[in-house]
């Protein structure tokens, strides 16, 4: 007898491991076999062409409202004082969880110091939510802003270009496309590839940083790949290529080479086969060592990030393509951004919900049903009918190892995102605690198992005075439930797989 329950407690694990590895999509990600090799670590922009350095002259701030059709945005604008004739002028564009017009301040005072206007204009937010983007209308509303840059006295209507960080630098080859009179454009940190894809590629290189185990890599097209509950975020599709194919202005692109989060190499790649499309060579790529996402070393602007944004912008249009085009630190991208594949109808979308909303309910309930059985039989004055020992506390443990996993499995993926976004390694908890949750998933279907082999004998034992009405539903709820709770974990990766 002992022997029956652990053989079906092994067979129902590796049930669940398949269900892990065979229910989709996979995890493929492919070697990246391009590559670029700066022709110099010196970061600095080439060329005869006489520039004003970063700090030849003093600043003045201005803070004004722009109306955008319906809206209004603060914007700061940062001018150098005394600077002769007219002056190059750049729009920043901001990335995803940036938006005010205080922001940029590091960049827009030292361009402005070497001659530069810099506007940066508030994000537009009415239209901008977390389920919500429209690139195309973001780039029309930045545009607005470009206008009342290129007019503003001192300024070379001919010469003002757009920046875009992160999100920004999907934005600003909209913008350059849209309105061929924009002079450059300037793209740092840019994902190029779709959001989705960047997504995906970013918790790849995340979670390989943190070392985790492969078969956790799993849960990235299952998460990312998946359709929001509720629809929405059809952002998350979105392609610049068809705008960047259109570009004729010079491109600066700008990348720390310790930006785990874009695709250092494939990006800047993509834009310059983009541009081509377009007869355009005229680009520049700088990697800096050791900078992050925001071009930051230790939380302070990368050395040398500044003066080649002031150069580069105050040389064109001889900078344009002046050598070396590409120099800095030597960038690595071990694997491509890709398109993911798209889970299963049930696990995609609002079905991602009612799974999960449909196993606790039927595990609320058993506690209901006994609760209301208890409460109905001490008004009458009676005994509450009690389960056959030990089909109570069997069937108690069985909802709750269920829930453990659940629990165990959120707090375990919550705190692998946290060492991941810190750059912090912790192969204790990373890996034992990966162990740890194959154990309770083993546990869980070990006491389910024993549960369900308790009720048996209770009815061979009792026949149908084993259950009564309101017994039979605690039981099967409580089961059901806790079945199905085990069924979205082991998609989830929670039991070991022999695949």
């Amino acid at each position: 007898m002992k022997y029956r329950k652990l053989v079906v407690t092994l067979v129902i694990v590796i049930a669940f491991g398949m269900i892990g590895s065979l229910s989709g999509p996979r995890w493929t990600p492919q070697p990246l076999e391009q590559t670029i090799v700066p022709a110099t670590s010196d970061v600095a922009i080439g060329s005869e062409v006489m520039t004003d350095p970063v700090g030849t002259y003093e600043i003045e701030q201005d803070v004004f409202e722009i109306e955008l059709g319906g809206a209004h945005v603060l914007a700061t604008l940062t001018a150098p004082v005394g600077a002769p004739g007219e002056r190059p002028g750049v729009l920043f564009m901001h990335g995803a969880g940036t938006g005010a017009h205080t922001n940029f301040a590091d960049q827009a005072v030292a361009l402005a110091s070497a001659g530069v206007y810099v506007l940066v204009p508030e994000k537009r937010l009415d239209t901008y939510t977390t389920a919500s983007r429209d690139y195309p209308a973001m780039a029309q509303d930045y545009l607005v802003s470009w206008a009342v840059l290129r007019d503003w006295p001192g300024v070379n209507p001919d010469m003002v270009g757009v920046y875009g960080e992160s999100e920004g630098a999907w934005i600003a080859p909209i913008a350059a496309a849209e309105e061929p009179a924009v002079g450059f454009v300037i793209l740092v940190s840019a994902p190029v590839v779709p959001p989705r894809e960047q997504m995906a590629f970013a918790a790849d290189s995340y979670l390989r940083n943190v070392g985790v185990p492969e078969a956790l890599l799993r849960a990235i097209p299952r998460g990312v790949g998946a359709h929001p509950p509720g629809g929405g975020f059809e952002y998350a599709d979105f392609d610049a290529g068809p705008w960047q194919r259109q570009l004729t202005q010079p491109v600066l692109m700008i990348y720390g080479t310790d930006d785990a989060s874009m695709p250092i190499v494939q990006g800047p790649l993509a834009v310059i086969d983009d541009m081509a499309a377009a007869g355009n060579a005229d680009y520049t790529v700088r990697y800096f060592e050791g900078a992050n996402h925001g071009v930051r070393v230790n939380g302070e602007l990368a050395e040398g990030f500044l003066d080649v944004l002031a150069r580069w912008t105050l040389g064109l249009p001889v900078t344009a393509d002046a050598e070396p085009r590409i120099a800095g630190d030597q960038p690595e991208q071990r694997f491509r951004a890709a398109p993911l594949d798209h889970p299963h109808w049930y696990a995609d979308g609002d079905m991602l919900v009612w799974t999960l909303l449909g196993a606790f309910v039927l595990l609320l309930v058993a506690p209901a049903v006994w609760a209301v059985g208890r409460g109905v039989a001490r008004l009458r004055g009676q005994r509450p009918h009690t389960f056959p020992p030990p089909l109570a506390r069997f069937t108690a443990a069985t909802m709750m190892s269920a829930v453990a996993i659940m629990v165990v499995f959120v707090a375990y993926v919550a705190y692998v995102a946290s060492l991941a976004l810190n750059y912090r390694t912790d192969d204790l908890v990373v890996h034992g605690g990966w162990v740890a949750l194959h154990a309770l998933g083993i546990l869980a279907v070990a006491v389910g198992v024993r549960s369900v082999d308790a009720a048996a004998n209770a009815r061979r034992t009792l026949g149908r005075t084993a259950f009564s009405a309101g017994h039979a539903v605690i039981w099967w709820s409580a089961h059901l439930g806790a079945t199905s709770l085990l069924v979205i974990a082991a998609y989830w990766g929670v039991f070991p797989t022999l695949f």
